[in-house]
């Protein structure tokens, strides 16, 4: 398999093409860590994969080689980039090359097309992790997977359990919404150039937020958001400059005690808080 596709250097050079220090590109060159995030990742061969920033195609083609009878969407914004996996990989049928943002790329879309949930797959930019992470769990059933390689500082927030000192925002955000396991950890060895930090894989798997979450996403959000907003104080207060009254109110209606922390609170109690307290009129939740 790795002799069907040159080392990511290789095809810098043949490209005439440098890494992008401005575009966060550090490209992998661990086979180790390909066959882990390959094996994550395809579960048939008749697979449909989306591509998060496909790159040079070194991922993609290994994704490819394992779908024979399936479909890799290899999304890049690079056009560098694009251009490289045009040449390299255009010919072959089962990968389709879209020239286009991550984040403007719409997951369930690609799900109504194959008919069938689609699995996605990618190295995260560090700029839009949290964003793309979102967007992910958030297409709900259209997406059956997710495998992607994170910095580890971020992935550690995906994984962290209530009370440690990683639980936040994010994880909370992303466990409501999918099961999350670790991969494989990747040293700044396993790219060129190396990064100046290590990088986790993570795999998400899908699953039913409580009902009071899917009613309103976004008085959800905002909910974690202003539980966290402050860490070092307890509830009630972290709740009191945008809930006003309704914090302590919610959190008696919710049976939380008021001097907790925001980090103490389980996904289902931080569900039954959002339940417990008012919609603030004209609001709108922030992600991340």
């Amino acid at each position: 398999m790795t002799d069907a596709f040159p080392d990511p250097r290789v095809l810098l050079r043949r490209y005439g093409l440098s890494a992008k220090k401005s575009w966060g590109q550090n490209f992998l060159v661990s086979e180790r860590i390909y066959r882990a995030i390959v094996d994550a990742t395809v579960c048939r061969d008749d697979d449909w994969i989306v591509e998060i920033g496909a790159g040079l195609g070194t991922l993609t083609m290994r994704l490819a080689q394992r779908i024979p009878e399936g479909l890799l969407l290899a999304v890049e914004r690079d056009r560098d980039m694009v251009r490289v996996l045009e040449a390299e990989l255009g010919l072959l049928d089962n990968v389709e090359i879209v020239a286009a943002n991550a984040m403007n790329y719409d997951l369930v879309a690609a799900a109504r097309w194959h008919g069938d949930p689609v699995a996605v797959c990618g190295n995260l930019p560090y700029q839009i992790a949290s964003q793309i992470l979102l967007r992910i769990v958030r297409a709900g059933e259209h997406v059956s997977r997710a495998v992607v390689m994170l910095q580890r500082e971020v992935a550690d927030r995906l994984l962290a359990a209530p009370g440690t000192k990683a639980y936040g925002a994010l994880g909370v955000l992303v466990q409501t919404y999918a099961g999350v396991r670790q991969v494989v950890r990747a040293k700044p060895g396993a790219f060129s150039p190396p990064p100046d930090v290590e990088s986790t894989v993570v795999k998400l798997i899908p699953r039913t937020a409580a009902a009071s979450v899917r009613r309103d996403p976004e008085h959800y959000a905002e909910v974690v958001h202003a539980a966290f907003g402050q860490r070092r104080k307890t509830l009630r207060n972290a709740l009191r400059g945008q809930y006003g009254a309704a914090g302590p109110e919610g959190l008696a209606r919710a049976g939380i005690d008021p001097e907790r922390r925001g980090e103490t609170l389980s996904l289902a109690e931080f569900a039954a808080l959002a339940e417990a307290l008012p919609r603030r009129a004209g609001s709108s939740s922030s992600e991340g």
